[in-house]
């Protein structure tokens, strides 16, 4: 399930979205495997099948809610934030924009390499600070696209990019963008006031 396109600000665009990787529930799959095979053994030792729907009652019980999270989350990239959602009835998430990251580093084990995993640090400006995202597939390729976009994403919020209809909106647009950031609580007071300095200056 792909994210909401009704979600989206104007003119904003994905530019990638993706699960996290499966080898993050491979512990899950062994103990369903495990389950199965158990089950077999059972079945053939002629024991009570009641030792078989107690062992399935501990592996649902076990298994079902990190199924359920790696199922239900979801990383998205647009030309404007980084978003990570994840719940099945009950949502929740995080949400940074572009603009504020600082820094963004990967971290590989020797196995995460070999299945092509691993985790991503995001620094950023504000209340956000330092976010980990785990299992994340190609981590390396999703670091490179991350600092594309923070670079496109921070040449449109100064007004210096080149090209294209968004480059080119009033600062008008832009002021009201980042008034729109500043009272979701995504800006400070200092970084808004930083910003809007810039643009008026720039205009």
């Amino acid at each position: 399930m792909g994210y909401p396109p009704r979600l989206l600000s104007e003119g904003e665009e994905i530019v990638s979205q993706f699960r996290p990787h499966w080898s993050g529930i491979l512990r899950e799959g062994a103990l369903i495997l495990g389950g199965v095979v158990s089950s077999v053994l059972v079945l053939i030792l002629d024991y009570s099948p009641w030792i078989i729907f107690g062992a399935w009652v501990l592996i649902f019980v076990v298994v079902i809610k990190n199924l359920v999270h790696w199922f239900t989350s979801q990383h998205v990239i647009t030309n404007e934030r980084l978003i990570y959602r994840t719940g099945f009835i009950g949502k929740r998430g995080t949400e940074i924009p572009l603009e504020v990251i600082q820094n963004v580093a990967f971290n590989q084990t020797i196995l995460e390499r070999m299945l092509g995993t691993g985790d991503l640090l995001v620094e950023s400006a504000g209340t956000h600070g330092q976010t980990r995202y785990r299992d994340i597939p190609k981590p390396e390729r999703v670091q490179s696209l991350i600092y594309q976009q923070r670079e496109q994403r921070q040449m449109e919020v100064k007004g210096g990019g080149g090209g294209g209809s968004r480059e080119m909106e009033s600062t008008a647009s832009q002021l009201e963008r980042l008034s729109r950031l500043h009272d979701d609580g995504k800006l400070t007071d200092d970084e808004f006031a930083a910003q809007k300095a810039k643009l008026l200056n720039e205009g």
